[in-house]
């Protein structure tokens, strides 16, 4: 299992702070640029992995439509045709800052008063590194990487897995901003 050291060190930015929040709200998913068969592998992926966490998901957020958002291109150039792009991730000139860059994923957290996800954008290039990824591979770990606010990239795997649904214990809170918290939910992950 995890120690609550390496659990605060997922939540830890490069500034020394934590933050570790959580949805809560459902989720509402959306998905563009993948094949109809793809789509219903990255469906079925959320679905489970939410479930997993015992957090539901929707159909339609009653004041956004969809708060999980996927979008999937060949390059970053085709963000320059995502209608307001501008306003959906509050963020000017998102393209520019990823043309160019070697990144190969890019996401972006809103949230509500109460601290807790209120909208996920991920946008994924499939070109280079994951030009041949495995979809379900794929799915699970943008799932995974869209549960928690999670400060840096991670990999899918089983001690990951019980972090998320710990996180979601509804005794805990839905967001904290003290590496304290860590301990909590280390002790949730304990084999009981």
């Amino acid at each position: 299992m995890m120690t609550p050291d390496q659990i605060s060190a997922l939540f830890t930015r490069d500034d020394g702070t934590f933050f570790c929040a959580r949805w809560n709200r459902p989720v509402a998913p959306v998905i563009f640029g993948l094949s109809e068969e793809t789509l219903d592998i990255f469906r079925s992926a959320i679905r489970a992995g939410f479930a997993h966490a015992g957090h539901p998901v929707t159909d339609t957020d009653p004041e956004m439509g969809s708060n999980l958002m996927l979008f999937f291109m060949r390059d970053w150039t085709e963000l320059e045709g995502i209608p307001d792009l501008d306003r959906l991730t509050g963020m000017a000139g998102l393209p520019s800052r990823l043309i160019g860059s070697p990144a190969d994923q890019y996401r972006l957290f809103r949230f509500d008063p109460d601290g807790g996800i209120r909208a996920c954008l991920i946008f994924v290039r499939m070109s280079g590194a994951l030009a041949d990824s495995h979809p379900a591979r794929l799915a699970e770990a943008l799932v995974m990487r869209s549960a928690l606010t999670f400060a840096r990239d991670v990999t899918p795997s089983s001690e990951l897995a019980a972090l998320i649904r710990a996180a979601y214990d509804p005794v805990l809170p839905v967001t904290a901003n003290d590496h304290s918290h860590a301990l909590r939910l280390a002790a949730r992950m304990a084999p009981r």
